[in-house]
């Protein structure tokens, strides 16, 4: 299942616009990425969609469902109305009809909303969105472990993580539970905490714990062959899945995270090996929880809303996430795209970013800017450096305005010869930065060639 256009009317900052989302043919990938200003409208066209898939999801659970409204506060300026209109491509078949054209694949439907008092100047028709939510429910009667496709929305306050010391209410892990809070609360640390306990102490029934081999091994490895390779087996083949597609996920992102597990004693608390040292996931920096937060949460819908799959990682599925480079060093927003279509590979993604990284190293990837209400397509920037997509993406200097003036003025001056105000520049901006300023290092450079260039020894 995925978008492939959005056209919003009166939402947001935004009169009239008309989205396309990868993939297309000019950028296959699945990856769509909007850049701006803060202010700018990428959070609004997140939303936008959050609230237009609300209304699959909420039917999809319930035949007569109903999602999330637009707000008045979305309605452009002083607009009567706004609408959100979106046009979904979905590759499942219909048991209905088994032999469907391409148009029994696409779904079109409109939510639309009026300020309290005013005309109506659009209508809603969820025809559609009732038509593909019914498709989804017919397969579940007739097999309960029918794939659904992942729904999720991650807005900027996921870094809010709750990292609960104990479990105080029970919560069901059945397939459509997939779904819960997925278009309104973002990472819920806590449920996904209940969720790994309780699936991986069903791993521990029926498996070996692991505490209690890595006391075996030193005695096992050694002195009984046999049985430790048989002890080694039955502990593999008792892995959940569920499970298992949660550590492989976050091992992609996290290489020298391993080990995801619950320790029970002294007190309950989720531990990591990170180097080698086992930690406290709560001892992890704000961008370690964050990330792994957000990727588990990812990795867990998708493997409870796809039960049959051998690896629900490949399960497919419709992600939101905006300012996806939050809390992020540069060495991982550099790998972020890469590695989420490596993981996830059957998902479209639809972000919102501030890093220059995050546009520059993956290719293929769909970009937009945003600025004063209007989109502009941008062409691929795999393989620019940083500066150059900061200059003229970002419409950002590389580097302090006031520092990057006076170091033109000292470059101008050295050019046009005039060697006293160059050396009077050079002085002030020698006593401002670092003596190994690489800017600051070929210009004493130059400045030293023109002073023996007109004969200043």
């Amino acid at each position: 299942m995925e978008i492939q256009r959005v056209i919003l009317n009166n939402i947001g900052l935004f009169e009239k616009l008309e989205i396309s989302l990868a993939p297309t043919e000019q950028n296959p990938s699945n990856i769509t990425v909007f850049v701006g200003n803060n202010g700018a409208g990428k959070t609004a066209i997140l939303k936008a969609l959050a609230t237009s898939l609300s209304w699959f999801t909420a039917r999809l659970l319930t035949e007569k469902g109903s999602g999330n409204p637009i707000s008045e506060d979305a309605i452009f300026n002083t607009a009567n109305a706004g609408s959100i209109e979106i046009e979904v491509w979905d590759s499942s078949k219909s048991l209905n009809n088994p032999d469907q054209s391409d148009i029994d694949h696409y779904f079109r439907w409109i939510l639309a909303k009026s300020r309290k008092g005013r005309k109506a100047q659009y209508n809603s028709n969820l025809n559609d969105c009732t038509r593909l939510a019914n498709r989804y429910r017919d397969a579940l009667t007739h097999d309960d472990k029918t794939s659904l496709p992942l729904i999720a929305f991650y807005p900027v306050e996921r870094v809010v993580l709750d990292i609960p010391l104990k479990i105080r209410t029970k919560h069901t892990f059945l397939q459509l539970d997939g779904y819960d809070n997925s278009l309104s609360q973002g990472v819920d640390f806590r449920r996904f905490f209940e969720w790994f306990r309780e699936r991986e102490d069903t791993e521990n029934e029926s498996g070996v714990p692991e505490d209690v081999l890595n006391q075996l091994r030193p005695i096992m490895a050694e002195t009984n062959q046999d049985v430790w390779q048989w002890l080694n087996e039955r502990n593999a083949s008792a892995k959940d899945r569920q499970l298992t597609a949660v550590r492989t996920a976050i091992g992609r992102f996290m290489p020298h995270m391993d080990n995801l597990r619950v320790r029970r004693k002294p007190r309950l608390y989720m531990a990591v090996d990170k180097n080698g040292e086992t930690l406290n996931l709560a001892q992890l920096s704000q961008g370690e929880k964050s990330l792994m937060a957000l990727v588990g949460d990812i990795a867990r819908r998708l493997a409870m809303l796809n039960p049959a799959l051998e690896n629900p990682l490949a399960g497919d599925g419709i992600v939101l996430i905006d300012e996806v480079d939050l809390h992020l060093h540069p060495s991982w927003q550099r790998r972020l795209c890469e590695r989420l279509t490596e993981t996830f590979p059957n998902c479209q993604f639809v972000l919102t970013t501030h890093s220059p990284l995050v546009i520059s190293d993956c290719k293929n990837v769909l970009i937009y800017t945003l600025a004063n209400g209007e989109l502009r397509q941008l062409p691929s920037q795999y393989g620019q450096d940083a500066n150059t997509v900061l200059l003229d993406v970002m419409n950002t200097s590389i580097r302090n305005e006031k520092i990057d003036t006076e170091l033109n003025d000292l470059l101008d001056a050295i050019q046009d010869s005039k060697l006293t105000e160059a050396q009077q520049l050079l002085a002030e901006l020698s006593e401002e930065l670092p003596a190994n300023h690489l800017e600051l290092v070929k210009a004493k450079l130059l400045l030293r060639k023109q002073e023996l260039r007109h004969g200043n020894h």
